[in-house]
């Protein structure tokens, strides 16, 4: 197999391909997959990424090995497995599973691990390999990354980043990586010129490190800092500074739905309609009749 195959890759090619129920690989930030497999062997090729399994039925025993020695299991609905990249997987699993998967490609996202445990743990070195574990906050980004996928089609650049960041960060806390808290917020200046750059490009898929460079910051640290003083995530910010400008569109102008939605960066009017009933409890048709009474 020829080197840094990302597991993408690799399902797309041969009798893997017949598994694969959906993919949502936003660009090449990471890969999401959902595989309905058979019983018995699942191995895994030597991959290029750090692998974030999720099962998504349970109550099967899982035994092999993903990088971190033999393990022997019965898995549980929702519990998680780590695959480490780099690794011949050797899996064997009981029963018909259903599984999704994130996969962090390490050209991407070494800075960000590295950052996370503070240079004091390796990919090779993470104690989760070993069998399933269960985290709420890894359980909370993963499925707001998929349910985002299904709504908006390909999540932006911001919350993939900004999702992984917290999720590796997870991952090396519970590998017992030194986990400090954020000491303090943006500096002022900082935080204002990264707002006023969302507002400035609200129709373009901005990214992360466009903003963390705009603050001077590495990603995974701006993230952090950014949360602290605005009290919300950067994509959160973001999604609120859109439907603000949605709502003043409705309210001030004649364009259509899609035109609406081009301007705040969505790519149609059925995307901007599901974010607007998710923040305003109404569609934006709804909203717009409201305000022009």
């Amino acid at each position: 197999m020829p080197a840094n195959v990302s597991l993408s890759q690799w399902f797309r090619q041969g009798e893997q391909a017949s598994y694969v129920r959906a993919t949502k690989s936003p660009g090449q930030i990471v890969g999401m997959l959902e595989v309905a497999r058979p019983a018995g062997d699942t191995p895994l090729p030597p991959l290029s990424d750090l692998i974030l399994f999720q099962d998504q039925l349970g109550g099967s025993r899982v035994s092999g090995n993903s990088g971190g020695g033999h393990f022997n299991v019965i898995s549980e609905q929702g519990a998680f497995f780590l695959g480490a990249p780099n690794f011949a997987h050797s899996i064997h699993v009981e029963r018909n599973h259903l599984l999704r998967s994130l996969a962090f490609p390490l050209s991407n996202w070494q800075t960000v691990l590295d950052e996370a445990s503070e240079g004091q743990l390796s990919v090779e070195r993470l104690s989760l390999y070993k069998g399933f574990f269960h985290s709420p906050t890894i359980r909370s980004a993963f499925k707001n990354l998929w349910v985002l996928a299904d709504e908006e089609g390909a999540p932006s650049r911001l919350l993939v980043r900004a999702a992984g960041c917290e999720i590796l960060a997870e991952i090396c806390r519970l590998s017992g990586a030194p986990f400090a808290p954020v000491n303090g917020g943006l500096a002022p200046w900082a935080q204002r010129r990264c707002v006023e750059m969302m507002r400035v490009r609200l129709s373009e898929d901005i990214s992360l490190d466009e903003l963390a460079a705009e603050a001077k910051l590495s990603p995974f640290h701006f993230a952090r800092m950014f949360k602290q003083s605005v009290g919300v995530p950067p994509r959160v910010y973001l999604t609120q500074l859109r439907m603000e400008k949605a709502c003043e569109l409705l309210r001030l102008t004649e364009l259509s739905m899609n035109e609406i939605a081009l301007e705040v960066g969505y790519s149609s009017g059925q995307v901007l309609a599901r974010t607007f009933i998710k923040y305003q409890r109404r569609s934006p048709s709804e909203y717009r009749r409201l305000v022009r009474v």
